[in-house]
């Protein structure tokens, strides 16, 4: 099986959401599915079937991020040497050398991505531009708008 790269925030948030569908959310479907059961014909009965449908749902959630745990290789970017080096789970700040603009981003796994919250994926255009440089580098990003020169100002083991 594969590892795929998850930080330790990533690890903590699946743990937690599976801690959540399992103590909470399967026993109330549970429960809600026991009442609707005791309102007679099931065929007709509409909150029966909403309720094994929302039983369906946090099954399979429960199954993926069971899967997804399993296959994680949890990286610590803290106990890792800090080189000055873009590795996965390092927070970028970024210059854009045409607007002088300036862009913060932690390259994560997959599922953890969320760029409000400045998280990209270490699979996204920009992450893959970015892995193994070093503070100081300039970086040519291909973007949609065309390209796009960064200057790595700082790079931080988070």
């Amino acid at each position: 099986m594969n590892k795929v790269p998850m930080t330790v925030y990533g690890e903590q948030a699946l743990r937690e959401e599976l801690n959540r569908l399992k103590t909470e959310d399967r026993p109330q479907v549970i429960a809600a599915i026991a009442e609707a059961r005791e309102h007679g014909d099931l065929k007709e009965n509409a909150e029966y079937h909403a309720a094994r449908e929302q039983q369906g749902f946090i099954e399979g959630r429960i199954q993926e991020i069971e899967s997804k745990l399993a296959s994680a290789q949890v990286i610590d970017v803290t106990k890792i040497d800090k080189t000055g080096k873009v590795i996965f789970g390092t927070t970028v700040t970024l210059m854009n050398l045409d607007t002088d603009e300036e862009v913060r981003y932690r390259i994560v796994g997959e599922d953890e991505a969320d760029i409000k919250e400045g998280k990209i994926s270490v699979t996204s255009p920009i992450a893959r531009a970015l892995i193994g440089k070093e503070e100081g580098d300039v970086v040519t990003v291909s973007t949609p708008g065309g390209e796009v020169e960064y200057e790595i100002s700082l790079v931080e083991h988070l």
